[in-house]
């Protein structure tokens, strides 16, 4: 976690099918997880803004996430001890906690306003993956180009 090395590995995503709702500049996103059976759980990832690079798009998982039952009705945080740890480490700078905050009280009034993707809760919980759609795939190393998935990370302003 705090090696500050990083490695783009191979992998393959199993078990759910994720809608994923990513406001641009947010330092959060809002998945919505998918089994068989239907909507598993929502789940609000902290993290820094997206950037898009030559090989798609890259962000900054935060560690700290919110876990929310499928009919929104309650909700847990999940991980602040490795946010906590991450903090100390100074990974997440003091500016940056600031604006997690910020982020944190933003994504609850939207959950108790049942705004954002949470206004349309009803009609998520309703979507399926088809079949039919191409799997994605990410580029080549050798065709995302040179330094492409890293760079220097995004601060926020004071």
């Amino acid at each position: 976690m705090a090696t500050g090395e990083w490695e783009l590995a191979p992998g393959v995503w199993q078990e759910t099918e994720l809608l994923l709702w990513k406001p641009r500049a947010a330092w959060f996103s809002v998945n919505a997880f998918f089994t068989g059976a239907g909507l598993r759980n929502w789940y609000v990832n902290f993290e820094r803004p997206i950037r898009r690079t030559e090989a798609g798009f890259d962000t900054f998982d935060l560690t700290v996430d919110l876990v929310i039952d499928p009919d929104l009705s309650t909700w847990t945080w999940k991980d602040e001890d490795e946010y906590a740890h991450v903090r100390r480490l100074g990974i997440v700078t003091d500016i940056e906690h600031q604006v997690v905050e910020l982020a944190r009280a933003q994504v609850l009034a939207m959950l108790e306003k049942r705004a954002g993707p949470f206004a349309d809760a009803d009609r998520c919980a309703a979507w399926r993956w088809n079949p039919a759609w191409p799997t994605p795939r990410l580029p080549q190393r050798e065709e995302a180009g040179p330094g492409s998935g890293g760079g220097e990370p995004v601060r926020p302003r004071p």
